[in-house]
């Protein structure tokens, strides 16, 4: 099958032209959102409130240490309940691009290719198409690894919800309108293309069972993980808090 070649470049900002080396250099020094101790890639998660900027760096000055435990703080905790009635048709279809109140939202490509377009480099397009992408280069931060990957080998690379659905469900968006429940399954600041393997090893758990496996973006995972809690208003377990806070020297 033939494809059409188009490369993105993923500073920053994530427009096309922008220098990569450039916009790392600016997100290192504005609050957070760059590469700081040098694990991960891309935009940390405290210059991406909103997840629309690409990857995972990591969290590595001491003040911006403490913003994230300060954020963390702000979340509640609440026991984790029974997984009974959990179905991921409760968040909808999969990669559904109708999920209104969330980025790129109706914007004509599914919520999957979304994350690759915005989270991948040297991006190739299925013949005729500007949204499926048929190859990539993806920096996976939760490993470090460089991915070559193309859809032939499709498992390579999931979509991992860094709040697990099924987690969600069990601290309480069984009582959530179908809305929300969609809201959390599509919107970009819960999801991040990741090593196929690291995703599957991770299941439902919370971060007191699971952690990236690259210890330099553990916090910037914690502060993301609690950003999402945040937005939805969601508890996480008491355990789960102990460990973000944790993980940002807390």
């Amino acid at each position: 099958m033939s494809v059409v070649s188009v490369v993105v470049l993923t500073g920053c900002t994530g427009e096309p032209g922008a220098d990569p080396g450039a916009s790392a250099s600016a997100s290192a020094s504005s609050g957070g959102s760059g590469s700081g101790g040098g694990g991960g890639y891309g935009a940390g998660p405290l210059g991406n409130p909103d997840g629309t900027k690409p990857g995972l760096a990591a969290i590595g000055s001491e003040a911006d240490r403490k913003t994230a435990r300060q954020l963390i703080e702000q979340v509640r905790t609440a026991g984790r309940g029974p997984k009974t009635g959990y179905d991921r048709d409760e968040f909808g279809y999969a990669w559904m691009d109708t999920a209104d109140g969330v980025p790129l939202a109706r914007n004509g490509c599914d919520t999957r290719n979304d994350l690759l377009q915005r989270d991948g480099q040297e991006l190739r397009f299925r013949s005729g198409s500007d949204c499926v992408v048929a190859s990539m280069t993806l920096h996976d931060p939760y490993t470090g690894k460089t991915i070559e990957w193309s859809k032939a080998k499709a498992s390579e690379v999931q979509i991992d919800h860094v709040v697990p659905l099924s987690y969600s469900w069990q601290l309480g968006s069984s009582r959530w309108s179908e809305k929300k429940r969609q809201q959390l399954a599509n919107d970009v600041l819960n999801l991040l293309p990741v090593e196929g393997r690291a995703n599957s090893s991770k299941r439902d758990s919370g971060p007191a069972s699971w952690l990236p496996p690259d210890k330099a973006v553990r916090c910037s995972y914690a502060v993301r993980f609690g950003q999402v809690a945040l937005k939805y208003e969601m508890p996480v377990t008491t355990a789960d808090k102990r460990a973000m806070l944790q993980q940002c020297g807390g």
